[in-house]
């Protein structure tokens, strides 16, 4: 069977290699593989780390206190923990630019996946509209996904939105401030879902409720944010472990695709790598070539190859983003309880709000604060140090926030494309972004019915904590190769192959041709494994 050469070890690359795996193929992949450092003590909850630890300000906060949210006004509420500061190193020689756009990069084993938030929400058949196939084809996929990797969720209000694939497992425990909002909800449900459109129920993730396949069931030790010490909380390096048992199955850490080489009938021939911090390159040979770096790494790719074999400076429109808003919010009925440190730290509500034309459905995702960093909080009171500590002390237990994520389409003034000074053997990838022009009037819109839900529900947005993310904080970045049913120039067909390259195929989001508001990874991958059992 023919030899398969995947670049990239991310969600959608790990599971496009296992399916090929099983059918029999032998599999290269390309990686440059930032590994993560090892766990620390699996077995201490969160608050047993602070007092057990040597140097718990180190852990939390870094050698060089990395982790410490300055008070600048626009500044991201929070950060990434020191010991997921290996997900973002870059090799010397990778180079890019933005405007508009504040892209994240991941180059470690896994991918950006790494740090998500393990929200997984299928598409339904009005988001896929714009799709070469329906809900139908890919449902069965979705139905594996949830095999592999453990999605518990419930069939509640949601499921209108959500569709019910197979293979769900039963939701996770509600800490004590989720469990009274969806009880306020159920109170105040004729009012929410008959006035606002609005609908709430439980958030599905890739988090364990049993022991499943060597993984543990979450044990509400809250440490999620700093890594799961358990592995409940799938991440891709678990499936990579997976793979590299496999006798068929060769892993080539330390190595950096830069682009491929192709003959004068586009058939590409080898992959040019190098080992970052070397400087020497080589060429790696397959037969049939997957992208699955990411959009923009696989769309850097892809833009190199061009350059090199032609000398043109291609470029790829139509980069699609979900904007995120963040709206904090006080629970006054929480206000004054204790807080619960050993909990389920991520979103387990979610909230959808519909809109008249389906495709255009507005997505968020409902968070409780339990142990996240507190000084981001207490800096931006509106009192000294000592009062604003006490004041947040009072109030922790009843403090979220809403993560509310909006659609998005292709836009011809949306690209990719390189950028070369003629010095360098090695072009920067140029991002250009700009929101549509009704983006505000819809913001403005919708987080009116957000305040006015959460007001429904006992809560109280405090008046200029509203954070409208930069586009490209979501990481949730697709189309720039858009599958299509005609043989565009840099298109892909329905099963993701490139109508520019003869032997090469996309499994990251760079052929998804519309970005609906939910959350993308599980549809990537489930296209994933599509594409391997249809193309392969």
């Amino acid at each position: 069977m023919d030899k398969l050469l995947i670049v990239g070890s991310g969600a959608s690359g790990v599971h496009f290699a296992l399916s090929v795996l099983q059918k029999g193929y032998h599999v290269i992949m390309a990686d440059v593989g930032h590994r993560k450092p090892a766990t620390i003590d699996r077995s201490a909850a969160f608050d047993e780390l602070k007092t057990g630890l040597d140097d718990p300000v180190r852990y939390f906060l870094g050698d060089e206190y990395e982790a410490v949210v300055s008070p600048q006004a626009r500044q991201e509420y929070y950060g990434f923990p020191p010991n997921k500061s290996y997900l973002f190193k870059q090799p010397a020689t990778f180079h890019f630019e933005g405007q508009g756009f504040q892209p994240l990069f991941s180059f470690a084993q896994g991918g950006l996946a790494e740090a998500w938030t393990g929200g997984v929400y299928p598409f339904n058949d009005a988001e896929l509209g714009d799709f070469p196939f329906d809900y139908s084809e890919i449902d069965p996929y979705y139905s594996e996904i949830a095999r592999r990797i453990g999605i518990t969720g419930a069939r509640d209000d949601l499921a209108r939105f959500f569709p019910v694939h197979d293979n769900l497992l039963e939701p996770l425990e509600l800490d004590r401030h989720s469990a009274q909002l969806l009880a306020a909800y159920e109170m105040k449900r004729r009012y929410l879902v008959g006035k606002l459109r609005c609908y709430i129920g439980r958030s599905r993730v890739a988090t364990l409720s049993v022991d499943r396949d060597g993984r543990t069931a979450c044990a509400y030790c809250g440490r999620c944010l700093w890594g799961c010490p358990l592995h409940s909380l799938y991440t891709p390096s678990l499936t990579l472990e997976e793979l590299r048992r496999h006798p068929n199955f060769t892993y080539l850490p330390d190595t950096y695709v830069s682009y491929f080489t192709y003959d004068a009938h586009r058939r590409i021939l080898s992959a040019v790598a190098e080992t970052p911090g070397e400087g020497r390159s080589r060429e790696i040979t397959a037969d049939r070539f997957i992208l699955a770096a990411g959009t923009l790494s696989s769309s850097a790719i892809y833009l190199r190859s061009i350059f090199q074999g032609t000398g043109e400076i291609a470029i790829l429109r139509g980069l699609m983003d979900n904007r995120q808003v963040l709206v904090p919010f006080l629970n006054l009925k929480m206000a004054g309880q204790t807080y619960e440190p050993r909990s389920y730290q991520y979103h387990q509500l979610a909230v959808g709000i519909e809109q008249n034309d389906p495709r255009k459905y507005v997505h968020g995702q409902i968070t409780t604060l339990k142990a996240a960093l507190a000084h981001p909080i207490i800096q931006n009171m509106p009192f000294d140090l000592r009062a604003s500590t006490a004041v947040f002390r009072k109030v922790r237990a009843g403090l979220g926030v809403v993560n509310v994520n909006f659609r998005d389409v292709r836009r011809e003034s949306n690209y990719v494309t390189l950028k070369t000074d003629g010095a360098s053997d090695h072009p920067r990838l140029a991002i250009c972004y700009s929101p549509p022009a009704e983006e505000r009037i819809l913001i403005k819109q919708v987080l009116k019915t957000v305040k006015r839900a959460l007001w429904s529900l006992g809560c109280v947005v405090p008046p200029g904590t509203i954070h409208v993310r930069p586009m490209g904080a979501s990481a949730h970045y697709a189309g720039t190769v858009p599958m299509s049913t005609g043989a565009g120039l840099h298109t892909a067909s329905r099963d993701c192959g490139s109508h520019y390259f003869d032997n090469l195929y996309f499994v990251d989001g760079t052929t998804i041709p519309s970005l609906p508001a939910k959350n993308l990874t599980f549809t990537l991958m489930a296209n994933a494994i599509r594409v391997a059992d249809r193309a392969f």
